[in-house]
Protein backbone atom coordinates (compact mmCIF):
# COMPACT_ATOMS: atom_id res chain seq x y z
CA UNK A 1 0.00 0.00 0.00
CA UNK A 2 0.98 3.87 -0.72
CA UNK A 3 1.49 4.30 2.87
CA UNK A 4 3.41 1.15 3.68
CA UNK A 5 5.94 2.18 1.20
CA UNK A 6 9.73 2.60 2.28
CA UNK A 7 10.31 6.75 3.20
CA UNK A 8 6.69 7.47 2.89
CA UNK A 9 5.76 6.46 6.35
CA UNK A 10 6.83 6.55 9.76
CA UNK A 11 7.64 3.45 11.82
CA UNK A 12 5.54 2.13 14.49
CA UNK A 13 6.38 2.85 17.84
CA UNK A 14 5.63 -0.65 19.03
CA UNK A 15 7.78 -2.23 16.07
CA UNK A 16 10.21 0.33 17.21
CA UNK A 17 9.69 -1.61 20.40
CA UNK A 18 9.70 -5.16 19.08
CA UNK A 19 12.80 -4.31 17.39
CA UNK A 20 14.90 -3.88 20.44
CA UNK A 21 16.98 -7.53 21.24
CA UNK A 22 16.02 -6.75 25.09
CA UNK A 23 12.11 -5.75 25.94
CA UNK A 24 9.40 -5.98 28.00
CA UNK A 25 5.56 -6.77 28.27
CA UNK A 26 5.57 -3.17 30.01
CA UNK A 27 7.07 -1.42 27.53
CA UNK A 28 4.56 -2.31 24.60
CA UNK A 29 1.30 -2.15 27.18
CA UNK A 30 2.95 1.70 27.79
CA UNK A 31 2.70 2.46 24.02
CA UNK A 32 -0.54 3.72 22.85
CA UNK A 33 -0.92 2.08 19.27
CA UNK A 34 -0.63 -1.40 20.63
CA UNK A 35 -4.51 -1.99 20.49
CA UNK A 36 -3.89 -0.59 16.53
CA UNK A 37 -1.55 -2.52 16.13
CA UNK A 38 -3.11 -5.92 17.75
CA UNK A 39 -6.76 -5.15 15.99
CA UNK A 40 -4.26 -4.88 12.75
CA UNK A 41 -3.44 -8.09 13.85
CA UNK A 42 0.29 -7.21 13.25
CA UNK A 43 2.11 -10.71 13.49
CA UNK A 44 5.59 -9.68 15.03
CA UNK A 45 3.28 -8.59 18.24
CA UNK A 46 0.60 -11.24 18.40
CA UNK A 47 3.77 -14.22 17.97
CA UNK A 48 5.18 -12.14 21.09
CA UNK A 49 1.76 -11.82 22.82
CA UNK A 50 0.57 -15.51 22.51
CA UNK A 51 3.57 -16.85 24.32
CA UNK A 52 2.33 -18.53 27.53
CA UNK A 53 4.26 -16.22 30.26
CA UNK A 54 2.84 -13.34 28.42
CA UNK A 55 -0.40 -14.36 28.18
CA UNK A 56 -0.13 -15.11 32.42
CA UNK A 57 0.80 -11.50 32.76
CA UNK A 58 -1.68 -9.91 31.08
CA UNK A 59 -4.17 -11.93 32.99
CA UNK A 60 -2.59 -11.13 36.53
CA UNK A 61 -2.99 -7.38 35.62
CA UNK A 62 -6.59 -8.32 34.90
CA UNK A 63 -7.15 -9.98 38.00
CA UNK A 64 -4.63 -9.36 40.93
CA UNK A 65 -5.32 -6.00 43.10
CA UNK A 66 -2.13 -3.82 43.30
CA UNK A 67 -1.23 -2.17 46.39
CA UNK A 68 -1.98 1.13 47.31
CA UNK A 69 1.34 2.94 46.52
CA UNK A 70 1.79 1.54 43.21
CA UNK A 71 1.97 3.36 40.28
CA UNK A 72 -0.53 4.51 38.01
CA UNK A 73 0.18 2.70 35.57
CA UNK A 74 0.13 -0.18 36.97
CA UNK A 75 -3.16 0.45 38.65
CA UNK A 76 -5.17 1.70 35.75
CA UNK A 77 -3.50 1.50 32.37
CA UNK A 78 -1.96 -1.78 32.35
CA UNK A 79 -5.15 -3.63 33.54
CA UNK A 80 -7.18 -1.49 31.24
CA UNK A 81 -4.39 -2.80 28.09
CA UNK A 82 -4.13 -6.17 29.06
CA UNK A 83 -8.20 -6.37 29.21
CA UNK A 84 -8.41 -4.68 25.14
CA UNK A 85 -6.16 -7.26 24.16
CA UNK A 86 -7.74 -9.70 25.01
CA UNK A 87 -11.44 -8.77 23.59
CA UNK A 88 -9.36 -7.93 20.38
CA UNK A 89 -10.80 -11.41 19.86
CA UNK A 90 -7.11 -12.52 18.49
CA UNK A 91 -7.39 -16.47 18.39
CA UNK A 92 -4.08 -17.42 19.07
CA UNK A 93 -4.27 -15.47 21.94
CA UNK A 94 -7.41 -16.59 22.95
CA UNK A 95 -6.56 -20.40 22.40
CA UNK A 96 -3.54 -19.98 24.65
CA UNK A 97 -5.55 -19.35 27.48
CA UNK A 98 -8.51 -21.58 27.15
CA UNK A 99 -6.38 -24.68 26.53
CA UNK A 100 -4.01 -24.06 29.58
CA UNK A 101 -5.93 -25.14 32.69
CA UNK A 102 -3.02 -23.01 34.48
CA UNK A 103 -4.07 -19.65 33.20
CA UNK A 104 -7.63 -20.51 33.61
CA UNK A 105 -7.20 -21.45 36.83
CA UNK A 106 -5.48 -18.20 37.42
CA UNK A 107 -8.52 -16.43 35.49
CA UNK A 108 -11.03 -17.70 37.49
CA UNK A 109 -9.15 -17.45 40.65
CA UNK A 110 -10.61 -13.34 41.02
CA UNK A 111 -13.90 -15.21 42.39
CA UNK A 112 -12.67 -16.96 45.26
CA UNK A 113 -14.03 -15.78 48.25
CA UNK A 114 -10.94 -14.96 49.66
CA UNK A 115 -10.20 -12.73 46.50
CA UNK A 116 -10.30 -8.63 46.40
CA UNK A 117 -13.42 -8.10 44.57
CA UNK A 118 -12.87 -4.13 42.74
CA UNK A 119 -15.30 -2.81 40.51
CA UNK A 120 -12.47 -1.79 37.86
CA UNK A 121 -11.07 -5.16 37.85
CA UNK A 122 -14.67 -6.87 38.10
CA UNK A 123 -15.12 -5.11 34.86
CA UNK A 124 -12.30 -6.10 32.89
CA UNK A 125 -12.78 -10.03 34.58
CA UNK A 126 -16.23 -9.78 32.91
CA UNK A 127 -15.26 -8.40 29.84
CA UNK A 128 -12.94 -11.12 29.34
CA UNK A 129 -14.90 -14.11 30.44
CA UNK A 130 -17.91 -12.82 27.97
CA UNK A 131 -14.97 -12.82 25.29
CA UNK A 132 -14.69 -16.39 25.82
CA UNK A 133 -18.07 -16.99 25.89
CA UNK A 134 -18.37 -15.80 22.18
CA UNK A 135 -15.05 -16.95 21.00
CA UNK A 136 -14.42 -20.18 22.55
CA UNK A 137 -17.75 -20.89 24.10
CA UNK A 138 -17.25 -25.19 24.29
CA UNK A 139 -13.70 -25.27 25.93
CA UNK A 140 -15.05 -22.54 28.61
CA UNK A 141 -17.89 -24.46 29.29
CA UNK A 142 -16.53 -27.09 29.48
CA UNK A 143 -13.81 -25.64 31.93
CA UNK A 144 -16.72 -24.36 34.35
CA UNK A 145 -18.20 -27.73 34.08
CA UNK A 146 -15.33 -29.51 35.54
CA UNK A 147 -15.22 -27.11 37.93
CA UNK A 148 -19.29 -26.46 39.57
CA UNK A 149 -17.82 -24.73 41.98
CA UNK A 150 -17.09 -21.79 39.74
CA UNK A 151 -21.18 -21.33 39.32
CA UNK A 152 -21.73 -21.02 43.20
CA UNK A 153 -18.72 -18.13 43.29
CA UNK A 154 -20.29 -16.33 40.99
CA UNK A 155 -24.00 -16.28 42.66
CA UNK A 156 -22.34 -15.58 46.06
CA UNK A 157 -20.83 -12.24 43.83
CA UNK A 158 -24.02 -11.06 42.40
CA UNK A 159 -24.39 -7.94 43.77
CA UNK A 160 -21.41 -6.78 41.71
CA UNK A 161 -23.46 -5.84 38.30
CA UNK A 162 -20.41 -7.55 36.09
CA UNK A 163 -20.26 -10.46 37.94
CA UNK A 164 -23.97 -10.61 37.14
CA UNK A 165 -23.59 -10.00 33.63
CA UNK A 166 -21.24 -13.18 33.32
CA UNK A 167 -23.65 -15.18 35.24
CA UNK A 168 -26.67 -14.29 32.84
CA UNK A 169 -24.44 -15.55 29.99
CA UNK A 170 -23.17 -18.38 31.62
CA UNK A 171 -26.71 -19.35 32.14
CA UNK A 172 -27.89 -18.97 28.58
CA UNK A 173 -30.36 -16.07 29.70
CA UNK A 174 -28.98 -13.55 26.86
CA UNK A 175 -30.42 -13.37 23.45
CA UNK A 176 -26.57 -13.96 22.14
CA UNK A 177 -26.78 -17.05 19.61
CA UNK A 178 -23.13 -19.44 21.18
CA UNK A 179 -21.94 -22.30 19.08
CA UNK A 180 -22.87 -26.04 20.13
CA UNK A 181 -25.03 -24.52 22.52
CA UNK A 182 -26.76 -27.69 22.62
CA UNK A 183 -23.79 -29.74 23.85
CA UNK A 184 -22.40 -27.03 26.12
CA UNK A 185 -25.64 -26.23 27.90
CA UNK A 186 -26.29 -29.32 28.94
CA UNK A 187 -24.65 -29.88 32.63
CA UNK A 188 -27.07 -27.11 33.56
CA UNK A 189 -30.51 -29.67 33.77
CA UNK A 190 -28.03 -30.73 36.87
CA UNK A 191 -27.67 -27.79 38.80
CA UNK A 192 -30.07 -25.55 41.06
CA UNK A 193 -28.66 -22.40 39.88
CA UNK A 194 -32.25 -20.95 39.73
CA UNK A 195 -32.57 -22.08 43.62
CA UNK A 196 -29.24 -20.81 44.29
CA UNK A 197 -29.81 -17.46 42.89
CA UNK A 198 -33.66 -17.10 44.65
CA UNK A 199 -32.27 -17.86 48.00
CA UNK A 200 -30.04 -14.70 47.71
CA UNK A 201 -33.32 -12.85 48.40
CA UNK A 202 -33.05 -14.84 52.10
CA UNK A 203 -29.31 -15.06 52.92
CA UNK A 204 -28.34 -10.77 52.13
CA UNK A 205 -29.59 -7.58 53.01
CA UNK A 206 -28.01 -6.05 50.07
CA UNK A 207 -30.49 -3.95 47.64
CA UNK A 208 -28.06 -4.32 45.17
CA UNK A 209 -27.96 -8.13 45.52
CA UNK A 210 -31.72 -8.54 45.56
CA UNK A 211 -31.84 -6.63 42.25
CA UNK A 212 -29.22 -8.26 40.50
CA UNK A 213 -30.51 -11.29 41.46
CA UNK A 214 -34.03 -10.42 40.19
CA UNK A 215 -32.42 -8.92 36.70
CA UNK A 216 -31.10 -12.84 36.56
CA UNK A 217 -34.35 -14.21 36.76
CA UNK A 218 -36.65 -11.61 34.81
CA UNK A 219 -33.74 -12.30 32.19
CA UNK A 220 -33.89 -16.43 32.36
CA UNK A 221 -38.22 -15.28 31.43
CA UNK A 222 -37.43 -13.70 28.05
CA UNK A 223 -35.44 -16.45 26.63
CA UNK A 224 -34.42 -19.67 29.22
CA UNK A 225 -32.93 -22.42 28.12
CA UNK A 226 -35.12 -25.58 28.09
CA UNK A 227 -33.48 -26.78 31.19
CA UNK A 228 -34.40 -23.36 32.81
CA UNK A 229 -37.53 -22.73 31.19
CA UNK A 230 -39.57 -25.12 33.22
CA UNK A 231 -37.87 -24.92 36.68
CA UNK A 232 -38.64 -21.14 36.95
CA UNK A 233 -42.44 -20.93 35.72
CA UNK A 234 -43.15 -23.95 38.25
CA UNK A 235 -45.51 -23.31 41.38
CA UNK A 236 -42.92 -24.76 43.41
CA UNK A 237 -40.22 -21.94 42.25
CA UNK A 238 -43.05 -18.97 42.50
CA UNK A 239 -43.90 -20.16 46.07
CA UNK A 240 -40.28 -19.88 46.90
CA UNK A 241 -40.10 -16.15 46.20
CA UNK A 242 -43.16 -15.57 47.65
CA UNK A 243 -41.73 -17.24 50.54
CA UNK A 244 -39.06 -15.03 50.92
CA UNK A 245 -40.36 -11.89 49.74
CA UNK A 246 -43.29 -11.95 52.92
CA UNK A 247 -40.73 -12.84 55.83
CA UNK A 248 -41.78 -9.52 58.08
CA UNK A 249 -38.15 -8.91 59.29
CA UNK A 250 -36.54 -9.29 55.21
CA UNK A 251 -35.97 -5.66 53.63
CA UNK A 252 -38.85 -4.05 51.30
CA UNK A 253 -36.65 -4.58 48.37
CA UNK A 254 -36.91 -7.96 48.70
CA UNK A 255 -40.86 -8.15 47.95
CA UNK A 256 -40.35 -5.48 44.99
CA UNK A 257 -37.93 -7.30 43.25
CA UNK A 258 -39.64 -10.70 43.82
CA UNK A 259 -42.70 -9.10 42.15
CA UNK A 260 -40.74 -8.30 39.63
CA UNK A 261 -39.66 -11.52 38.91
CA UNK A 262 -43.70 -12.20 39.19
CA UNK A 263 -44.52 -9.52 36.78
CA UNK A 264 -41.74 -10.79 34.27
CA UNK A 265 -43.33 -14.21 33.83
CA UNK A 266 -46.74 -12.90 33.75
CA UNK A 267 -46.59 -10.14 31.31
CA UNK A 268 -47.66 -10.86 27.86
CA UNK A 269 -46.15 -7.54 26.63
CA UNK A 270 -42.58 -9.25 26.58
CA UNK A 271 -44.07 -12.05 24.25
CA UNK A 272 -45.13 -9.43 21.39
CA UNK A 273 -42.03 -7.34 21.60
CA UNK A 274 -40.13 -7.39 18.46
CA UNK A 275 -36.92 -7.91 19.90
CA UNK A 276 -38.00 -11.00 21.54
CA UNK A 277 -40.03 -12.27 18.18
CA UNK A 278 -36.43 -11.83 16.51
CA UNK A 279 -34.74 -14.00 19.01
CA UNK A 280 -36.91 -16.53 19.53
CA UNK A 281 -37.37 -17.33 15.62
CA UNK A 282 -33.71 -17.64 15.14
CA UNK A 283 -33.05 -19.27 18.51
CA UNK A 284 -34.44 -23.35 18.11
CA UNK A 285 -32.84 -23.96 21.35
CA UNK A 286 -35.13 -21.96 23.77
CA UNK A 287 -37.93 -22.62 25.62
CA UNK A 288 -40.76 -20.21 25.56
CA UNK A 289 -41.97 -19.49 28.88
CA UNK A 290 -45.46 -19.07 29.96
CA UNK A 291 -46.86 -18.79 33.73
CA UNK A 292 -49.52 -21.66 33.56
CA UNK A 293 -52.64 -21.79 35.09
CA UNK A 294 -51.06 -24.01 38.11
CA UNK A 295 -48.23 -20.76 38.24
CA UNK A 296 -50.97 -18.10 38.62
CA UNK A 297 -52.58 -20.26 41.43
CA UNK A 298 -49.14 -20.66 43.12
CA UNK A 299 -48.94 -16.77 43.45
CA UNK A 300 -52.77 -16.14 44.10
CA UNK A 301 -52.06 -18.37 47.50
CA UNK A 302 -50.23 -15.07 48.67
CA UNK A 303 -52.50 -12.29 47.37
CA UNK A 304 -53.94 -11.79 50.79
CA UNK A 305 -50.36 -11.33 52.31
CA UNK A 306 -49.98 -8.93 49.85
CA UNK A 307 -53.32 -7.01 50.40
CA UNK A 308 -52.56 -6.75 53.72
CA UNK A 309 -49.06 -4.47 52.93
CA UNK A 310 -51.61 -2.27 50.99
CA UNK A 311 -52.92 -1.39 54.69
CA UNK A 312 -51.81 1.83 55.14
CA UNK A 313 -53.57 2.96 58.55
CA UNK A 314 -51.34 1.41 60.80
CA UNK A 315 -47.79 2.49 59.14
CA UNK A 316 -46.16 5.78 61.15
CA UNK A 317 -43.38 7.00 59.30
CA UNK A 318 -44.58 10.30 57.69
CA UNK A 319 -42.55 11.98 54.68
CA UNK A 320 -42.80 15.65 54.15
CA UNK A 321 -43.53 17.48 51.00
CA UNK A 322 -43.79 20.57 49.26
CA UNK A 323 -47.69 20.35 49.19
CA UNK A 324 -47.83 18.95 52.72
CA UNK A 325 -46.88 15.40 54.25
CA UNK A 326 -47.91 11.74 53.27
CA UNK A 327 -48.67 9.47 56.11
CA UNK A 328 -47.17 7.21 55.30
CA UNK A 329 -45.44 7.35 52.19
CA UNK A 330 -46.91 4.86 49.66
CA UNK A 331 -43.52 3.32 49.16
CA UNK A 332 -42.00 1.12 46.40
CA UNK A 333 -43.42 -2.04 48.02
CA UNK A 334 -47.30 -1.04 47.66
CA UNK A 335 -46.50 0.39 44.22
CA UNK A 336 -45.13 -2.87 43.03
CA UNK A 337 -47.91 -5.07 44.41
CA UNK A 338 -50.42 -2.48 42.60
CA UNK A 339 -48.37 -3.06 39.69
CA UNK A 340 -48.46 -6.71 40.06
CA UNK A 341 -52.49 -6.54 39.81
CA UNK A 342 -52.16 -4.42 37.47
CA UNK A 343 -50.47 -7.13 35.38
CA UNK A 344 -52.40 -10.03 36.79
CA UNK A 345 -55.77 -8.63 34.95
CA UNK A 346 -53.63 -8.87 31.64
CA UNK A 347 -53.44 -12.68 31.83
CA UNK A 348 -56.71 -13.84 31.29
CA UNK A 349 -57.64 -16.05 34.37
CA UNK A 350 -60.66 -16.22 35.63
CA UNK A 351 -59.67 -17.50 38.85
CA UNK A 352 -57.49 -14.56 39.31
CA UNK A 353 -60.12 -12.35 38.41
CA UNK A 354 -62.42 -13.85 40.76
CA UNK A 355 -60.29 -14.11 43.36
CA UNK A 356 -59.03 -10.49 43.15
CA UNK A 357 -62.51 -9.33 43.40
CA UNK A 358 -63.45 -11.22 46.42
CA UNK A 359 -60.41 -10.01 48.23
CA UNK A 360 -61.28 -6.30 47.36
CA UNK A 361 -57.80 -5.79 45.38
CA UNK A 362 -59.65 -4.17 42.58
CA UNK A 363 -60.82 -1.45 44.96
CA UNK A 364 -58.26 -1.54 47.62
CA UNK A 365 -56.10 -0.16 44.52
CA UNK A 366 -58.89 2.23 43.45
CA UNK A 367 -59.11 4.12 46.78
CA UNK A 368 -55.40 4.26 46.50
CA UNK A 369 -55.58 6.33 43.51
CA UNK A 370 -57.85 8.75 45.05
CA UNK A 371 -55.47 8.96 48.59
CA UNK A 372 -52.33 9.58 47.00
CA UNK A 373 -53.54 11.78 44.19
CA UNK A 374 -50.09 12.81 43.65
CA UNK A 375 -48.30 9.38 42.75
CA UNK A 376 -48.36 9.59 39.17
CA UNK A 377 -46.86 5.94 38.87
CA UNK A 378 -49.54 5.03 41.41
CA UNK A 379 -52.31 6.43 39.11
CA UNK A 380 -50.61 5.12 35.59
CA UNK A 381 -51.23 1.20 37.09
CA UNK A 382 -54.38 2.19 38.45
CA UNK A 383 -55.87 3.42 35.11
CA UNK A 384 -54.22 -0.10 33.71
CA UNK A 385 -56.52 -2.06 36.30
CA UNK A 386 -59.55 -0.18 35.22
CA UNK A 387 -59.46 -0.25 31.43
CA UNK A 388 -58.73 -4.20 32.10
CA UNK A 389 -61.60 -4.50 33.72
CA UNK A 390 -63.83 -2.40 31.52
CA UNK A 391 -62.12 -3.94 28.33
CA UNK A 392 -62.31 -7.53 29.60
CA UNK A 393 -64.90 -10.24 28.04
CA UNK A 394 -66.40 -10.95 31.85
CA UNK A 395 -69.73 -8.69 33.04
CA UNK A 396 -68.75 -9.23 36.86
CA UNK A 397 -65.65 -7.45 36.43
CA UNK A 398 -67.29 -4.29 35.14
CA UNK A 399 -70.33 -4.50 37.67
CA UNK A 400 -67.45 -4.71 40.28
CA UNK A 401 -65.86 -1.87 39.01
CA UNK A 402 -69.07 0.16 38.33
CA UNK A 403 -71.01 -0.81 41.53
CA UNK A 404 -68.69 -1.99 44.66
CA UNK A 405 -65.50 0.05 43.58
CA UNK A 406 -67.79 2.97 42.28
CA UNK A 407 -65.33 4.50 40.08
CA UNK A 408 -67.83 7.13 38.76
CA UNK A 409 -69.30 8.41 41.99
CA UNK A 410 -65.22 8.89 42.88
CA UNK A 411 -64.48 10.50 40.05
CA UNK A 412 -66.81 12.73 40.55
CA UNK A 413 -66.25 13.55 44.09
CA UNK A 414 -62.18 14.08 43.66
CA UNK A 415 -62.85 16.18 40.44
CA UNK A 416 -65.90 18.51 42.34
CA UNK A 417 -63.23 19.04 45.43
CA UNK A 418 -60.14 19.64 42.68
CA UNK A 419 -58.20 20.73 45.79
CA UNK A 420 -57.02 18.76 48.81
CA UNK A 421 -59.23 18.55 51.28
CA UNK A 422 -58.16 19.56 54.66
CA UNK A 423 -60.58 17.22 56.61
CA UNK A 424 -59.64 14.20 54.90
CA UNK A 425 -58.36 11.53 57.37
CA UNK A 426 -56.54 9.53 54.54
CA UNK A 427 -52.28 9.59 54.04
CA UNK A 428 -51.85 12.71 52.48
CA UNK A 429 -52.18 15.80 54.41
CA UNK A 430 -52.13 19.38 53.14
CA UNK A 431 -49.82 21.83 54.75
CA UNK A 432 -51.13 24.30 57.29
CA UNK A 433 -51.66 27.85 56.37
CA UNK A 434 -51.45 27.07 52.78
CA UNK A 435 -53.69 27.67 50.23
CA UNK A 436 -54.53 23.47 49.37
CA UNK A 437 -53.06 22.34 46.58
CA UNK A 438 -54.80 20.77 43.46
CA UNK A 439 -54.99 17.59 43.14
CA UNK A 440 -52.75 15.97 40.62
CA UNK A 441 -54.52 12.89 38.91
CA UNK A 442 -56.97 14.39 37.05
CA UNK A 443 -55.38 13.93 33.78
CA UNK A 444 -56.21 10.27 34.52
CA UNK A 445 -59.35 10.68 35.62
CA UNK A 446 -60.13 12.39 32.45
CA UNK A 447 -58.46 9.85 30.60
CA UNK A 448 -61.00 6.81 32.84
CA UNK A 449 -63.99 9.42 31.96
CA UNK A 450 -63.00 9.01 28.16
CA UNK A 451 -62.76 5.71 28.26
CA UNK A 452 -65.78 4.75 29.86
CA UNK A 453 -68.04 6.68 27.08
CA UNK A 454 -66.06 5.05 24.57
CA UNK A 455 -66.50 1.62 26.13
CA UNK A 456 -70.09 2.55 26.80
CA UNK A 457 -71.08 2.99 22.78
CA UNK A 458 -70.28 -0.99 22.59
CA UNK A 459 -70.94 -2.40 26.19
CA UNK A 460 -74.96 -1.95 27.37
CA UNK A 461 -73.99 -2.26 30.85
CA UNK A 462 -71.59 0.73 30.76
CA UNK A 463 -74.14 2.58 28.91
CA UNK A 464 -77.10 2.21 31.25
CA UNK A 465 -75.02 2.98 34.30
CA UNK A 466 -73.77 6.01 33.26
CA UNK A 467 -77.32 7.44 31.90
CA UNK A 468 -78.83 6.64 35.08
CA UNK A 469 -76.67 9.14 36.90
CA UNK A 470 -78.03 12.29 36.40
CA UNK A 471 -74.85 14.13 37.88
CA UNK A 472 -72.25 12.27 35.46
CA UNK A 473 -74.61 13.11 32.59
CA UNK A 474 -74.46 16.90 34.06
CA UNK A 475 -70.76 17.01 34.54
CA UNK A 476 -70.22 15.26 31.11
CA UNK A 477 -71.98 17.94 29.41
CA UNK A 478 -70.63 20.78 31.54
CA UNK A 479 -67.25 19.55 32.54
CA UNK A 480 -65.62 17.03 30.64
CA UNK A 481 -66.69 18.12 26.89
CA UNK A 482 -65.40 21.33 27.86
CA UNK A 483 -62.12 20.03 29.20
CA UNK A 484 -61.59 17.88 26.03
CA UNK A 485 -61.89 20.49 23.86
CA UNK A 486 -59.46 23.00 25.96
CA UNK A 487 -56.86 19.50 26.08
CA UNK A 488 -57.00 19.41 22.49
CA UNK A 489 -53.25 20.36 20.75
CA UNK A 490 -54.67 21.07 17.70
CA UNK A 491 -56.62 23.48 18.29
CA UNK A 492 -54.03 25.75 20.50
CA UNK A 493 -52.29 28.65 18.77
CA UNK A 494 -49.24 28.59 20.06
CA UNK A 495 -47.43 26.99 17.00
CA UNK A 496 -48.99 23.49 17.21
CA UNK A 497 -49.68 22.14 13.60
CA UNK A 498 -52.91 23.60 12.36
CA UNK A 499 -53.40 21.46 9.53
CA UNK A 500 -53.88 18.46 11.69
CA UNK A 501 -57.81 19.58 12.59
CA UNK A 502 -58.84 16.62 10.59
CA UNK A 503 -57.15 13.76 12.62
CA UNK A 504 -59.39 12.02 14.88
CA UNK A 505 -57.40 10.37 17.29
CA UNK A 506 -55.90 12.09 20.36
CA UNK A 507 -53.37 9.15 21.08
CA UNK A 508 -50.16 10.94 23.45
CA UNK A 509 -48.40 8.03 21.61
CA UNK A 510 -49.37 9.23 18.18
CA UNK A 511 -49.18 12.83 18.65
CA UNK A 512 -45.32 12.33 19.75
CA UNK A 513 -44.72 10.30 16.68
CA UNK A 514 -46.69 12.40 14.11
CA UNK A 515 -46.31 15.99 15.56
CA UNK A 516 -45.38 18.38 12.83
CA UNK A 517 -43.52 21.29 14.43
CA UNK A 518 -43.54 24.91 12.82
CA UNK A 519 -39.40 24.74 11.91
CA UNK A 520 -39.37 28.42 10.78
CA UNK A 521 -40.99 29.49 13.90
CA UNK A 522 -38.58 27.80 16.01
CA UNK A 523 -35.60 29.01 14.27
CA UNK A 524 -36.95 32.42 14.46
CA UNK A 525 -37.16 32.27 18.32
CA UNK A 526 -33.78 31.15 18.02
CA UNK A 527 -32.03 33.82 16.41
CA UNK A 528 -34.39 36.09 18.64
CA UNK A 529 -32.75 34.55 21.75
CA UNK A 530 -29.03 34.90 19.84
CA UNK A 531 -29.75 38.48 19.09
CA UNK A 532 -30.35 39.66 22.64
CA UNK A 533 -27.42 37.52 24.54
CA UNK A 534 -30.04 34.80 26.36
CA UNK A 535 -26.45 32.73 24.81
CA UNK A 536 -22.53 33.36 25.46
CA UNK A 537 -20.00 33.98 22.88
CA UNK A 538 -19.12 30.14 24.32
CA UNK A 539 -22.00 28.67 23.46
CA UNK A 540 -22.71 29.76 19.65
CA UNK A 541 -19.18 28.76 18.95
CA UNK A 542 -19.86 25.36 20.56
Amino acid sequence: MFWRMTGLSAASPVDTILDKENFTLEELLDEDEIIQECKALNTRLINFLRDKAQVEQLLRYVVEEVPDDAEKKRSFKFPFIACEIFTCEIDVILRTLVEDEELMDLLFSFVKPDHPHSTLLSGYFSKVVICLMLRKTAPLMNYVQEHPEIVVQLVDLIGITSVMEVLIRLIGADETIYSNYADTMQWLENTDVLGMIADKFSSSDSPEVHANAAEILCAVTRCAPPSLAAKICSPSFVGRLFCHALEGSRPKSVLVHSLSVCISLLDPKRLASASYQAFRSNVSHGALVTASPETVDGMLESLGNLLNLLDTSTAENVLPTTYGCLRPPLGKHRLKIVEFISVLLTVGSETAEQELISQSAIKRSIDLFFEYPYNNFLHHHVENIIVSCLEGKRTELVEHVLNECDIVGKILAADKLSSLSTESNGPTVPSEGKTPSKIGNVGHMTRIANKLIQLGNSNSTIQTHLQGNSEWVEWQTDVLVRRNEVENVYHWACGRPTSLHDRGRDSDDDDFRDRDYDVAALANNLSQAFRYGIYSNDDIEE
